[in-house]
């Protein structure tokens, strides 16, 4: 049988209670996040997080000795699971809002990654595994970039900008090959290897709008942008 070493983890709330002169409220607020005093702060052991996955590794005792495992989703924390479908929702949303721009042949190819995108979101919901494990899982990281065609993430870069053009300050010329290959393997270990190939396209469109954006400000050559 074999053996593995899995970190666990539950957030418990710190918080602190404290009254501020202000003209409103917001003002209030804004003092109270940017005080950084927390000599009084007391722990909310009644409002702790549920306990969550947050590594795993082969063998005993072998946290952060080696290659980490990807986790299955629903043993990760729920909150994260949201924050992280979240961007690609908004990404799908907009690109749908935009239908009336698209192409009836290309509709269909849209369709299926919204319901793919529905389908995680549903199992994040129901605090339930992926859908279709079977469909990737069997499969390790490099075969899933080597199923993803630069071409196609390009075509849904262009769709991206175009129908959210305040999305990035970039051209999708500004994207390279190698931005896109980067961001296909961080969304293939992102999406935990469970999701359609469609998505996982969509997403490292996303990832690799990003990366352009974020190299071009920082004033690097060549491309390379590493996760």
């Amino acid at each position: 049988m074999a053996k593995f070493t899995i970190e666990t983890t539950y957030r418990l709330p710190v918080y602190r209670q404290r009254t501020h002169d202000a003209a409103t409220l917001a003002e209030a607020c804004r003092h109270a996040v940017e005080d950084n005093d927390w000599d009084d702060a007391k722990k909310d052991y009644d409002s702790s997080g549920e306990t969550y996955v947050s590594g795993a590794w082969e063998g005993v005792d072998s946290a952060y000795r080696g290659p980490a495992l990807p986790v299955p989703g629903q043993f990760g924390e729920a909150i994260q699971r949201k924050a992280d479908h979240f961007e690609l929702m908004l990404g799908m949303l907009k690109i749908l809002a935009h239908v009336d721009d698209l192409q009836a042949p290309d509709l269909p190819a849209w369709l299926p990654r919204a319901r793919a995108v529905i389908a995680k979101a549903e199992a994040i919901l129901a605090e339930e595994p992926d859908p279709d494990p079977d469909a990737t899982g069997a499969l390790g990281s490099a075969c899933i970039v080597r199923e993803l065609a630069v071409s196609r993430v390009r075509e849904q870069v262009v769709a991206i900008l175009e129908a959210d053009p305040d999305l990035a300050s970039i051209s999708a010329d500004a994207v390279t090959d190698a931005d896109i290959h980067s961001a296909c393997v961080v969304a293939a270990a992102a999406m935990n290897l469970a999701e359609a190939i469609g998505a996982v396209e969509f997403r490292a469109a996303l990832i690799s709008i990003g990366k352009a954006e974020r190299r071009l400000a920082s004033g690097a050559e060549g491309g390379s942008d590493h996760a």
